[in-house]
């Protein structure tokens, strides 16, 4: 592959083409940001930015989980504040990367590094826009109820494809459901952001049918002509029925693992759980050189921030020497088999890797199992089984027939913010289920779960 050659495939690559459906058919949407780009008020990228902050979605991250459900410690990170951070470096990561791009000759005709690091910036901040209430834990809620042989009766008529998307709530799958559906245009596109955006938030291009890795996808079945769509504008390879990443979706990638490795620990001492003096000698490797700074900072958390700020930077050169150094395998999709690395973290230098992956086995051993975070993850079961233990039966009994709709569930019903239509079948109107639970907040979702069992109704 030659420059020019490079260069053209990062023209579709950054594709800002932008799809809407109608009729049931994807189809492109009229750009309509002409006379503000020419301004040079807004770029397509900008608008992407500005769809996804003001969305109701982005809004509620606020009171979803990151690592402790429902804390009230009024420091530690929510779903928000993640996202915000990741975007943060995420968009250093895309400056950066662009600017050496650019360097080198490599960026294509009327595209500036700061395109690159707008298009990681927005993968970025809707990265986690699909995450249930509780997290990880409520996915494995969601999944657990409809995999329960007490419910099998409910999955009855589902093809096996639809059956494995009601089966297997993904975070992933429906943040992508989310942008492309759910909001902003209902059923009509949703966001309707630019094909590399949306590219860049993809890290799993397949269905749970098709995914080599049990339980990672990054769509389901209702969205797979959408997505198809996306990557013919981006021209990202296809092999089956999986595709290849787009080669920004490794930064958004990084970003996030950057940030979750060293803020979660950061969490942790504000909370008690780790000591300060444990986070030092973890994460002091990457910010050795200033070291002294942040040994004279007075306070815990003073000392952690000043620490994790340089070891943050640090990382950020790291990773985008990283994408540089594969850039050609990273664009036309073959970096994991050529390099045989699953990540850029992985490919970069041994120090750095290193750190982080002993921040997030600290993490996993003195942090997410941690009784006052484990308690409250065993609350989420029944919390949202209650939850679908109402909402179920009765969208089964509206769809199939198969009994009268009682009172009760015409009530349960009517909790929906979308009518359930008949005519639109049984995985529809699961779908929409998992829309409306999987929206909750942490507190919404517990609030509901109190309130439909009846307890202190009086």
């Amino acid at each position: 592959m030659n420059d020019r050659q490079l260069a053209s495939l990062w023209q579709q690559r950054l594709s800002t083409r932008r799809f809407k459906v109608k009729a049931g058919e994807i189809i492109e949407a009229r750009a309509s940001t002409a006379a503000e780009g020419a301004a040079g008020l807004r770029t397509e990228y900008h608008i992407d930015h500005d769809r996804v902050v003001f969305s109701t979605a982005f809004r509620r991250l606020g009171r979803k989980t990151q690592v402790h459900p429902l804390a009230t410690h009024d420091h530690t990170h929510n779903r928000l504040t993640h996202s915000v951070e990741v975007a943060c470096v995420g968009r250093s990561l895309g400056n950066r990367v662009g600017a050496m791009m650019a360097e080198q000759g490599y960026l294509p005709e009327g595209i500036t590094p700061f395109d690159l690091g707008m298009v990681v910036q927005v993968a970025c901040l809707a990265h986690d826009i699909g995450n249930p209430p509780f997290g990880h834990t409520g996915e494995d809620a969601l999944r657990a109820w409809f995999r329960d042989a007490r419910n099998a009766s409910f999955l009855t008529g589902l093809s096996e494809a639809e059956r494995l998307d009601v089966q297997t709530f993904e975070g992933n799958a429906h943040g992508f459901r989310m942008v492309s559906r759910l909001e902003m245009y209902a059923n009509e596109g949703g966001m309707r952001l630019t094909a590399a955006a949306l590219g860049a938030m993809i890290k799993y291009p397949w269905t749970v049918a098709a995914s080599p890795k049990p339980g990672k996808f990054n769509f389901y079945q209702s969205e797979l002509a959408y997505f198809e769509a996306v990557a013919e504008a981006l021209g990202l390879p296809r092999s089956g029925d999986r595709w290849g990443r787009h080669p920004l979706s490794y930064l958004m990638e990084a970003a996030d693992d950057v940030c979750y490795a060293i803020l979660d620990l950061e969490d942790a001492v504000e909370m008690g759980i780790l000591e300060v003096e444990e986070f030092e000698r973890l994460i002091n490797p990457l910010a050795a050189a200033e070291s002294g700074r942040v040994w004279e900072s007075p306070g815990a958390s003073q000392r952690c921030a000043m620490l994790r700020g340089v070891a943050v930077g640090r990382c950020v050169n790291a990773i985008s020497e990283a994408f540089i150094k594969n850039l050609r395998s990273l664009t036309d999709g073959t970096f994991s088999e050529s390099t045989g690395a699953k990540d850029l973290l992985a490919a970069c230098p041994e120090d750095v890797d290193r750190v982080l992956s002993e921040a997030k086995d600290l993490a996993r051993r003195r942090v997410y199992r941690h009784k006052s975070k484990v308690m409250t993850e065993l609350a989420a079961y029944p919390c949202l089984a209650s939850i679908l233990d109402v909402l179920v039966p009765a969208v089964h009994a509206q769809v199939t027939g198969s009994g009268e709709v009682d009172n009760r569930q015409k009530t349960a019903l009517s909790l929906l913010e979308v009518p359930v239509r008949r005519e639109a079948g049984l995985y529809a109107a699961y779908m929409e289920v998992l829309d409306y639970v999987g929206a909750m907040t942490d507190n919404a979702a517990a609030t509901l779960a109190r309130e439909i069992s009846g307890v202190g109704i009086i």
